[in-house]
């Protein structure tokens, strides 16, 4: 763990002091454990398990538990840990108990969600839907599903912020949409699975989930804030691939992992709560900002130059991605902890604790 990380984490125990008791005793299965939310999720319950001596213990399900183990070592050696190898959509169930589910497989991938579309969508399917023939024979407490703001299609540019009552959604004829409508599919059967009248009703929250920024983040994939921070270690320039106006906005990773935690543990039954940022950003105002923090982090480099691979056309209104989080705020008293730039700050610092760090900046 770097520092950067277990300052994260213990700031996030010092304000949740009141939270975690009902993992007391508890039997955590979390699949996607290994992705970017999986692996926030355990260096978090595993923190305050320790902290707290909670006996929880926790079965992470993962493809490739070994490298896992290389990347994370000092979550995966956790004597609390054990690991099922396997995929979502067929795996085999534990002899153990099991209390409570995080269902986190099936992150966003661009490039599978381009290149194989049908595997995409039956692996949010699939999968979810063996993830809840899980909690049922195991007789589970509570079940979180971590869906995705893409359940709501395009966001009307008129819109400044997307809530859990809006009722527009993806177009369905377009492939492309794959991982959306697999998201909206997996939502239903999370619906069927908490109806009362179910033969066996279970307790399934679910988080809409938008954009994130912090340590663990792949900073090679397609998330522009990701590929900015990666350029600024590259020693720049930062480049925009399209014309800088779409609107997004980003929650830190440990805010995330708080977030999921208190939906899975408070959330009500049946319910969607938005998780993300309210403070939205262009992407040419985030690599502005972006820019501004590496200079700041490496103040004898100078400001990287920032380079659009396009100009904006005049009367095109900018797309947007950005969620309004009341619900979140009001009924579970989530609010993000760490402000944008300090986000990024964060996760620059944490890219030099893993060894990278720049030459010089290309700059203007």
């Amino acid at each position: 763990m770097t520092t950067i990380i277990a300052a994260d984490i213990a700031r996030l125990l010092a304000r949740t002091p009141s939270l975690w008791e009902p993992l007391r005793g508890a039997s955590l299965f979390i699949s996607g454990g290994t992705g970017f939310f999986g692996t926030w999720l355990l260096e978090a319950v595993l923190a305050a398990n320790r902290e707290r001596s909670l006996g929880c213990r926790v079965m992470v399900l993962s493809r490739d538990p070994a490298r896992f183990t290389a990347k994370s070592p000092h979550l995966a050696v956790d004597p609390a840990v054990s690991f099922i190898e396997g995929d979502v959509r067929s795996f085999r169930f534990p002899d153990e108990p099991v209390s409570h589910v995080i269902h986190a497989a099936t992150e966003a991938s661009a490039s599978l969600n381009a290149s194989d579309p049908q595997t995409m969508f039956d692996t949010c399917v699939d999968g979810t839907r063996r993830m809840l023939l899980l909690a049922r024979e195991k007789g589970c407490q509570r079940f979180l599903f971590t869906s995705s703001g893409a359940v709501y299609g395009r966001q009307p540019p008129d819109l400044e912020r997307v809530s859990e009552d809006f009722l527009g959604g993806p177009a369905q004829l377009d492939v492309r949409n794959a991982y959306a409508e697999g998201k909206r599919a997996a939502e239903m059967l999370c619906a069927m699975a908490a109806r009362p009248s179910a033969d066996v009703s279970l307790h399934v929250s679910i988080a809409r989930c938008f954009a994130f920024i912090g340590p663990h983040l792949p900073l090679d994939a397609h998330f522009a804030i990701g590929n900015f921070i990666r350029d600024c270690v590259a020693g720049g320039p930062i480049r925009i691939g399209g014309d800088g106006t779409p609107f997004r906005s980003y929650l830190y990773a440990a805010d995330l992992a708080e977030w999921l935690v208190v939906i899975l543990l408070r959330g009500e039954s049946g319910r969607a709560y938005n998780v993300g940022s309210e403070e939205a950003v262009s992407i040419r105002q985030l690599a502005e900002r972006v820019a501004d923090i590496a200079a700041s982090v490496w103040p004898d480099r100078g400001r990287p130059e920032i380079l659009m691979a396009k100009q904006p056309q005049p009367g095109t209104p900018a797309e947007r991605y950005v969620p309004e989080c009341r619900r979140a705020r009001e009924e579970l008293g989530l609010v993000p902890a760490t402000s944008l730039d300090e986000s990024i700050r964060l996760t620059m610092l944490a890219a030099i604790e893993n060894g990278s760090t720049p030459v010089a900046f290309h700059t203007a």
